[in-house]
């Protein structure tokens, strides 16, 4: 398995948004746009507006193609940067090619939502965006592979603030009955990229250029910011609670976590003693940068905000963790091609995108989702490790289940994330969320990829199980931390 194609995927797959119970200044009655209860109120046989009514319909279509392009370049890398390897003939600067981008990803992150708190989200959407494009342009025209990992990295910062700020766009700019519906909207759009994003990297690779897979999106970013540029203007800024030194010590709480992360992900790809400087490094940084970055409690998982970002890190972890070693599993242990190996994950982004937009159009609350979810998850990655020891072609029904699991639990612990923060601290929790997706994913992956190689590739089967109990417990924690997501009165 490549080393750093996991590492891609994990950057943005699944995700997005919510409300404030401090009403933002998009909800806001004025003339130009009264909220969607006062022209109830006003006009009760006319509907309510829908994503693609009114002034709803430019934003809405901006942050679909926003996450479309930002999932496409994510799916696609993956397949052409063994022919950039060789091409550039860069093999040894291989994984830094996405080690880089996520290092820089995980710093934009952070830095993002204090940025976002204290100046509004509009200037850190379009420098993401215009970041993001620079970092196409570098590697899509890289002379050399050293130049084509910087443009990677500059990606990583464009698409940090990105997400970031599109998470706080919509609670800014949607009512909250609208919320969960972007949110399922923004899981769809990453559907049709994991279809067709790897094949489509791979035909442009070989019959055009590895190039284009870089240069091509970037046209396709002017139309997506040019749709959000209304909406944009009309977002006003909350003031920021944090001072100066407490964001200078954010600052370098990122620094240390994301190389801290870098330090044990390479621990876990290295043979013998020779990880355990690097181990140690690592967890001692991440020991000291995660309780200045996360809320504080959620290690602990104290109910509301803490432990919605702790659960989103621990059903992210289990669930990639798990679909990584499914291909590994099938190819090896049951003689799956790549193909049938790949249309047992392609049924559990479809059954991810279904149940996205089921809970987006329900009105249970949305913790009853997100505890669902984690349930559906956990019940996933037992029934697939299971299967996987069996028969293959049963991790098929198991994993949809899991899939599920995720399109229920991840948009609504979107939307709780931001009914729970106070207006002034939408940024700063949306990128803990977002910290806590990338982390989690990352280093579950990371330690049990360690575990399921431990013991050499004669003895493959052992070390996927020692893995997927490693999975198991992942999700049963993930599941009690789903069932505090609810602050108490």
């Amino acid at each position: 398995m490549e080393p750093g194609g996991t590492r891609a995927r994990i950057l943005a797959e699944a995700t997005f948004f919510a409300e404030s119970p401090k009403a933002p200044a998009a909800t806001t009655a004025t003339k130009e746009h009264p909220t969607d209860v006062e022209s109830a109120k006003a006009d009760p046989s006319r509907p309510a507006p829908g994503l693609l009514s009114g002034r709803y319909r430019l934003p809405t279509m901006g942050i679909v193609l926003v996450i479309t392009l930002l999932a496409f370049e994510t799916m696609a890398v993956g397949t052409v940067m063994p022919v950039v390897a060789d091409d550039l003939d860069g093999l040894p600067l291989y994984g830094w090619s996405f080690s880089g981008m996520l290092i820089f990803s995980m710093l934009a992150t952070v830095l993002a939502g204090g940025w976002i708190d204290r100046r509004g989200p509009a200037r850190p959407l379009l420098s993401g965006l215009a970041v993001f494009v620079a970092g196409l342009v570098i590697a899509g025209t890289a002379p050399w592979m050293a130049a084509l990992v910087a443009g990677r990295a500059v990606q990583g910062v464009g698409s940090g603030l990105t997400l970031v700020a599109v998470y706080v766009m919509v609670a800014r700019v949607y009512p909250e009955r609208l919320r969960p519906r972007v949110f399922a909207a923004t899981s769809t759009a990453w559907v049709l990229p994991s279809l067709i994003g790897p094949s489509a990297g791979g035909v442009i690779a070989e019959h055009v250029h590895w190039r284009l897979v870089f240069l091509g999106l970037v046209p396709l970013v002017v139309p997506a910011a040019l749709m959000l540029l209304p909406a944009l203007r009309s977002i006003g800024r909350a003031e920021p609670q944090s001072a100066p030194s407490a964001r200078q010590g954010r600052v370098k709480a990122a620094f240390v976590t994301a190389f801290a992360a870098a330090a044990v992900l390479y621990a876990a790809d290295a043979p013998g003693l020779s990880a355990l400087p690097a181990a140690v490094l690592g967890l001692a940084g991440l020991g000291w940068g995660l309780p200045r970055l996360l809320p504080p409690g959620t290690l602990r998982l104290r109910r509301g905000v803490p432990a919605t970002v702790a659960a989103r890190g621990l059903l992210a972890g289990a669930f990639f963790g798990t679909d990584v070693f499914i291909p590994l599993a099938l190819t090896s242990l049951h003689g799956f091609s790549p193909t049938q190996a790949g249309l047992v994950l392609t049924l559990a982004s479809l059954s991810w995108s279904a149940a996205s937009q089921y809970q987006g159009r329900s009105r249970r609350p949305r913790a009853f989702f997100v505890l669902s979810g984690a349930v559906l998850v956990a019940v996933g990655v037992v029934a697939t490790s299971v299967a996987l020891q069996l028969s293959g072609w049963w991790a098929a029904p198991a994993w949809v289940v899991g899939g599920a699991g995720m399109g229920l639990a991840l948009s609504g612990l979107s939307v709780l994330i931001l009914n729970q923060s106070p207006v002034e601290e939408q940024g700063v929790n949306t990128s803990a969320l977002q910290l806590s997706d990338t982390l989690g994913s990352s280093l579950a992956i990371g330690l049990a990829g360690a575990l399921a190689t431990a013991f050499g590739a004669d003895r493959l089967e052992l070390g996927l199980r020692t893995g997927a109990a490693l999975l198991v417990v992942i999700a049963v924690v993930g599941v009690v931390a789903a069932r505090r997501v609810e602050a108490r009165p």
